[in-house]
């Protein structure tokens, strides 16, 4: 009977595993023959924030064996290694990597320029713009005659490299958009070969990549993108972060709230929360300050506001201190985010500073206060809280003895020189030694 009932329970089991291999089987075989595009978008400044996202979008594309990956770029451009990492990314890539200036009207400004023209194939959206890639200094300045040649020269050799298959116009193009800052249109550049399409959407340059042939790594690949599915990868939890550090009002307020805290912490030792707090709002910060364009000077000037706010407090000057102060703050904000300018950054916005900057004199100034008002209080505890105060004997006292003082009993010496005390007299409290009371009788 038991074995009939085993018998019974494993053929159930092979009749749906056999109807489960039927019925998956053809969905698996389907799936693997529809084509797999990876898209990703970026917009604003580059940032290193890209260079991780692409790495994300090529690996997914290899272990998946994506057709294709397009990166969506809007961008005013960025640093020139930054930007070099991200063409050799893509140079060395196993997976076609397309790039697309999208949406309409937007643009690959500066080292965007050179990153489009690394893809294996580029394409650009009606009324985008691409060009003007001539090298700045670090923080938006111009950078020295002989420096700026050397770094010209090298950016032309790269896009020379990379745009080896294209027309001699495009080559030249190509380069007088580094060595003149030229600019075109998306009709200019397509005219002369500089870009391979012009595609009004996805959809549109996905039919215009079918059957296109690339090579990579020694191997021909034919694109088959006509039915693709175009998989979206979104930046991480961790990317929005990042790329929110490239807003200079942002890192102004997180840094900010890291100095008050720390602060805070240093006024009322023992706490954790507030150190945490300002601990990671300053490491933000640094983030932020290490990618935006800044003038270094400007930490001077806050470093001193810093310095003039707690003089104000330990030395009053009826305000003149704190206002120098914060007007050393703005002043400071100011020169680190506002005297340096790159293309796509925002700026900091003046309003925020202003009104940040009184709040936080304010309130640096009532939190130095309170702080210096406990250190200054009076012990209220303790033994060393008693000199000064009144009590009675509680025995007699020639050399030693005990005395009670706000209700509590304590070991008592008797100053030297001074009456002995009988018990039940009133005694005054003069020091204490260790802890035992120097006595001596209230006359």
């Amino acid at each position: 009977m038991k074995r009939s009932y085993i018998l019974k329970i494993g053929y159930l089991l092979s009749i749906i595993l056999t109807l489960g291999a039927v019925y998956f089987q053809p969905m698996q075989q389907d799936s693997e023959k529809e084509p797999l595009v990876i898209k990703l978008s970026s917009t604003g400044p580059i940032t290193p924030v890209l260079s991780d996202y692409l790495e994300r979008g090529i690996e997914l594309a290899e272990e998946t064996n994506a057709q294709a990956v397009i990166l969506e770029l809007d961008t005013p451009g960025g640093g020139v290694e930054l930007m070099t990492k991200i063409v050799q990314q893509i140079r060395n890539s196993s997976v076609p990597v397309i790039v697309y200036v999208s949406p309409n009207n937007a643009m690959a400004g500066s080292a965007g320029t050179i990153i489009t023209l690394a893809g294996h194939f580029s394409a650009m959206a009606p009324e985008s713009t691409i060009g003007a890639a001539s090298p700045v200094g670090t923080q938006g300045e111009d950078i020295g005659e002989t420096m700026q040649s050397k770094i010209k020269e090298a950016l032309r050799a790269q896009v020379r490299a990379i745009a080896a298959g294209r027309s001699p116009e495009a080559i030249a193009l190509a380069e007088d958009t580094i060595e003149n800052a030229k600019a075109v249109t998306v009709e200019e550049a397509l005219e002369i070969g500089l870009v391979d399409f012009k595609a009004t959407d996805i959809d549109d340059l996905l039919r215009q990549l079918d059957g296109q042939i690339v090579e990579i790594n020694g191997e021909t690949i034919t694109l088959h993108t006509m039915d693709a599915l175009v998989e979206d990868l979104e930046n991480t939890f961790i990317e929005q972060i990042l790329l929110l550090l490239v807003n200079p009002n942002l890192v102004f307020i997180l840094l900010t709230i890291g100095v008050q805290a720390i602060l805070i912490e240093i006024s009322n030792p023992g706490g954790w929360v507030a150190g945490f707090i300002g601990v990671v709002c300053l490491s933000l910060a640094s983030y932020g300050l290490g990618i935006l364009p800044v003038n270094w000077f400007g930490l001077f000037f806050l470093l001193i506001s810093f310095v003039l706010l707690f003089m104000e407090i330990k030395a009053p000057t009826h305000g003149a201190l704190a206002t120098a102060g914060t007007i050393s703050f703005i002043a400071g904000a100011l020169v680190l985010f506002n005297s340096t300018r790159l293309p796509g950054f925002p700026k900091l916005n003046i309003y925020l500073v202003i009104g940040t900057g009184l709040v936080f004199a304010a309130f640096s100034v009532l939190l130095l206060t309170f702080a210096l008002r406990a250190q200054r209080r009076p012990i209220a505890f303790g033994p060393e809280s008693l000199p000064g105060k009144d009590g009675w004997a509680a025995s007699d006292i020639s050399k030693e003895g005990m005395v009670k003082i706000d209700g509590e009993l304590w070991q008592a010496i008797l100053s030297p020189g001074t009456t002995p005390i009988k018990d039940g007299d009133d005694v005054e409290v003069l020091s204490t030694k260790g802890v035992r009371l120097v006595v001596k009788k209230k006359e």
